[in-house]
């Protein structure tokens, strides 16, 4: 049985480098939440859904707002919607190397448990505006902390 041959190209970060039809394959992850901010600093919501591979109604849920909050402009741009935007950008550009890529990293950010917090998730601790305390919880574990 002959295997076919995929061409690679390059989507979603995927950076294709290759020579004489030998080709690797490389990943490139968000370093920091800055990949999904807009040049004024506002979180862009269609970038952010593009690499989390969810429609605005489900990152709308994800973060605690109403579906119909991230569909208008002037909602989408109000600061406490900014505000919570930014935080669960932050903890998923934190996540994302620990866990493979972004979309990796926000599942954990919906169901992975913290012991430190008796078992609640991080989307459950944001959602009760608690971001600060999973950032220091994340910076313990980066420094070699556990819970």
């Amino acid at each position: 049985m002959r295997r076919r041959k995929r061409k690679l190209t390059p989507r979603h970060g995927l950076r294709v480098t290759g020579r004489k039809g030998r080709f690797t394959a490389t990943v490139s992850r968000p370093a920091s939440a800055s990949i999904f901010l807009t040049p004024d600093g506002r979180v862009s919501i269609s970038r952010l859904t593009e690499e989390l591979r969810m429609s605005k109604a489900n990152l709308a849920e994800t973060v605690g707002l109403a579906a119909e909050t991230l569909q208008r402009a002037a909602r989408a741009d109000a600061p406490k919607t900014q505000a919570r935007l930014r935080e669960t950008s932050e903890i998923i550009a934190r996540v994302s190397p620990w866990t493979g890529g972004p979309i990796q990293a926000m599942a954990w950010y919906r169901a992975e448990p913290i012991p430190a917090f008796g078992g609640r998730t991080a989307e459950s601790l944001v959602k009760e505006g608690k971001a600060a305390a999973v950032r220091d919880y994340l910076d313990g574990v980066a420094l070699g902390g556990f819970a």
